[in-house]
């Protein structure tokens, strides 16, 4: 019986996947944080790695904040979320520089991680394939 790569590292895939289209759309919201009117966005990670994974299954959306409205899937099967700023700017910019860079932080650790743990997975077929 021999070992299916792609199914074994699948969900690695597709988790590191979803934190690098993260990464992306903070990144933007970052960028943006002087732009009039512009609304900060994020994606809902779990969310998103079951629209990845393609579980079958209709769930509903997991809302962290009270204000985060459905708009549509994105590429990866995650959904752009708008979020509600704490105290709102005067030009209508929804952008926190504070809070997006502490999502920035802990989303580059989260992927951080998850390539850790993908190397340690990838590691422990070799030694199962060399039989140690």
């Amino acid at each position: 019986m021999g070992i299916n790569l792609d199914k074994t590292l699948s969900f690695n895939q597709r988790a590191l996947a979803v934190f690098n289209r993260r990464s992306e759309v903070l990144a933007a919201n970052l960028a943006n944080a002087d732009t009039p009117n512009y609304k900060a966005r994020d994606i809902d990670f779990q969310a998103a790695l079951r629209g990845a994974m393609g579980s079958g299954k209709s769930l509903p959306l997991t809302v962290t904040q009270p204000g985060h409205i459905r708009t549509g899937g994105g590429e990866g099967g995650e959904e752009l979320l708008y979020r509600v700023p704490h105290q709102p700017a005067v030009d209508g910019n929804t952008v926190e520089t504070a809070e997006e860079q502490a999502r920035f932080s802990e989303n580059a650790m989260r992927y951080l991680a998850e390539v850790r743990f993908t190397g340690d997975k990838i590691r422990g077929i070799k030694r199962a394939i060399k039989g140690e």
